[in-house]
């Protein structure tokens, strides 16, 4: 298996680049992280990401048509809700997440 890319999507700036740090701490993953949805879309369709993280603070309708758009163009693409919790709980979710990828 080569690089994971993980598409980060957040509201708040200062947790999403915490967010990006962590993921790249991994030498296994390439985190892109993402502050709008137009953003998100943008980077979802000029580049192919295995796993999409939503962070904390995304309103529900945006979380609800990124999901959408998301599971529309690419539907294996996974999608993760982080609430938060530390570099751990972290890892763990996308270790986890990366089990069901065929």
């Amino acid at each position: 298996m080569g690089q994971v890319n993980i598409l980060i999507v957040g509201r708040h700036e200062q947790i999403l680049q915490t967010v990006v740090r962590l993921v790249n701490n991994n030498p296994e993953w390439r985190g892109v992280g993402a502050l709008t949805d137009k953003e998100a879309i943008q980077l979802f369709s000029h580049e192919v990401f295995d796993l999409i993280l939503l962070s904390s603070g995304i309103e529900p309708e945006s979380e609800a048509n990124l999901r959408a758009y998301f599971i529309d163009h690419r539907p294996e693409t996974i999608i993760v809700q982080h609430y938060g919790g530390g570099s751990g709980l972290l890892t763990a979710e996308i270790y986890e997440a990366l089990k069901t990828r065929s």
